[in-house]
């Protein structure tokens, strides 16, 4: 059992890690525009709630984003 779950974690590309990686940027822009935008029409209940809650997916996307830039300063230098 543990063989089969090494033998399959282990089999992530370089291809695939950089795909995900672009689609966690583009992600992290997204969220970062639409708080940015829905923030003048803070009076409506639903968009107050949005932005509280877009926090949830912002921080993670943040760090990855940092893990990111680190890896590339990291394997430039």
């Amino acid at each position: 059992m543990i063989s089969t779950v090494t033998t399959t974690t282990t089999t992530v590309t370089t291809t695939e890690v950089m795909t995900l990686s672009i689609i966690a940027v583009v992600s992290l822009i997204v969220f970062l525009a639409l708080k940015e935008i829905l923030s003048s029409e803070a009076e409506h209940k639903s968009v107050q709630s949005f932005l509280k809650g877009a926090n949830v997916a912002i921080i993670p996307l943040l760090i990855v984003f940092v893990a990111i830039v680190a890896y590339k300063v990291v394997t430039i230098v």
